[in-house]
């Protein structure tokens, strides 16, 4: 009699388990389902647009056949960019400011670049007014496309473009707050209402150092000189919290096992302490600082401060480069505590961290599509601030601010001293070459007024020789611009 009962309770148990495997298999499906359902949510809302607006994905070109390509307008309403439809329904995209806007704006023709190229799917994509949209279709109309609003002001852009001149290099302004781009100029530039025209010629260079079509804010690489000793400055803060103590006698030159670091034009500072050190840009002393810190830490604040990595923006950038490890001899440590060595960095990523620095150790993503909208002016979408992270902290930012500040009102920056607007900043002269007197001139630095707020500007003048002569006077008519309103 015991012998039925053992084997219903062993069916039983059998049943048990598969009803637990079925279960288990049950639920990793729902799972697997619920999953993907997620993913595919997240892709329409959040990567579809990414998606759909890369360079690379052909069915952006099927859209320009039923939609004329929106404009692209200033902060202020100026029309940046659009399209004129001829009579006999041909399409020609004009820029009203021709190069003044080249990088920023970029083109439409041989491919895309700038607002051109990561706006596209905005542009030629219409929300014009459905019925309208219904009886163009049945009359066989093109619908006119979205607009894009940038960040870019006009104003600045115009002052930033003619302080430059005829000099190669770049000009990039930011509201660190929000990451607004506001102004952005890079010479040499091209034409983009002829460039179509002009594309063999343009492609048939190929010295990047001259190429138009290289952004220089974003994808320059230079030796960043004196504007580097931000950094090395935060670095012996970090190590030395007596760095009020910090004592030196500049005669003008140190040397370095068989290398000679020199202050510019041999300048001799006397005795400095370190605030007197970076306002007067004095490379003997800084030296001196780099040979006596850890290097790996040093290198880990680089890393942190985005060395190496990609830029956040829109815009596509190079990385810069920060080579110094615990390897390093004593030559290539004093170097790179001056911002020369093999220490590259573009201008944007120079203007990023004076960003943090003016922020509070806060760094905003930046970005310069500011809003969507109908051709008629209707609202689409609106792009909002982003935080990307905090480089350093707030009391160490405000350690920073106070040096940038004594470098305009007693350094090499003076220029901007005595204005409407308090600024403060730090210029650089950066070597690149071995004839004697070459080097690009370099300024980064930030100006406020209660009423405007902050503004952050970066400066490269190539081979324009000092910072304080080249680069201050460009970046005081853009202050001058933005704090002005005119």
């Amino acid at each position: 009699m015991k012998k039925p009962s053992m084997e219903r309770k062993s069916r039983t148990s059998i049943n048990q388990a598969k009803n637990r495997e079925f279960a288990i298999v049950t639920y990793l499906f729902v799972g697997l389902f619920l999953i993907l359902i997620a993913y595919f949510v997240y892709f329409q809302v959040v990567k579809s647009e990414d998606f759909i607006n890369s360079p690379y994905n052909t069915r952006q070109n099927t859209f320009a056949e039923h939609v004329i390509r929106g404009d692209i307008l200033s902060s202020d309403g100026k029309v940046l960019a659009k399209t004129v439809v001829a009579e006999d329904g041909g399409e020609i995209r004009q820029y009203p400011y021709g190069n003044m806007f080249a990088h920023a704006v970029g083109f439409d023709s041989n491919g895309k670049s700038g607002v051109e190229s990561f706006g596209n799917f905005s542009l030629l994509r219409s929300h014009a007014f459905f019925l309208e949209q219904v009886l163009n279709g049945f009359q066989d109309k093109k619908n006119q496309g979205d607009r894009i609003v940038t960040t870019l002001d006009f104003g600045l852009q115009e002052a930033a473009y003619h302080a430059l001149g005829e000099n190669r290099g770049a000009v990039i302004a930011l509201d660190p707050a929000t990451g607004k781009i506001l102004a952005m100029v890079s010479k040499p530039d091209f034409a983009p209402n002829t460039i179509a025209a002009e594309w063999e010629s343009i492609i048939s260079n190929t010295d990047s150092e001259h190429s138009v079509l290289v952004n220089r804010t974003t994808q320059g690489l230079y030796p960043p000189g004196s504007t580097f000793k931000i950094l090395t400055t935060l670095q012996y803060i970090r190590e030395h919290p007596d760095y009020q103590s910090y004592a030196y006698e500049c005669t003008g030159s140190i040397a370095i096992d068989e290398t000679e670091i020199h202050c510019y034009n041999n300048s001799v500072h006397g005795a400095e302490d370190l605030e007197t050190s970076f306002a007067k840009s004095c490379n003997t002393s800084y030296a001196n600082i780099g040979l006596g810190l850890d290097k790996k830490r040093f290198a880990q604040l680089c890393g942190d401060m985005m060395f190496g990595k990609s830029l956040p923006g829109p815009y596509p950038s190079n990385k810069s480069s920060f080579v110094l490890d615990g390897k390093s001899d004593r030559d290539e440590v004093g170097q790179t505590a001056i911002g020369q060595g093999e220490t590259l960095m573009t201008p944007m990523h120079m203007a990023l961290v004076t960003c943090a620095v003016a922020n509070q150790g806060k760094l905003m993503r930046p970005y310069v599509i500011d809003r969507t909208e109908n051709y008629k002016g209707v609202h689409v979408k609106q792009y909002r601030s982003l935080e990307y992270g905090s480089l350093l902290a707030p009391e160490e930012a405000e350690k920073l601010q106070g040096f940038m500040e004594s470098a305009v009102e007693n350094g090499t920056a003076s220029a901007l001293n005595g204005q409407a607007y308090q600024a403060a900043g730090k210029t650089g002269s950066a070597e690149f070459s071995n004839t004697k007197g070459e080097s690009h001139a370099w300024f980064t630095g930030y100006a406020s007024t209660e009423e405007k707020g902050t503004v952050v500007v970066t400066v490269i003048v190539e081979n324009g020789g000092a910072g304080s002569t080249a680069a201050v006077p460009v970046a005081k008519q853009v202050f001058d611009r933005y704090f002005s309103g005119s």
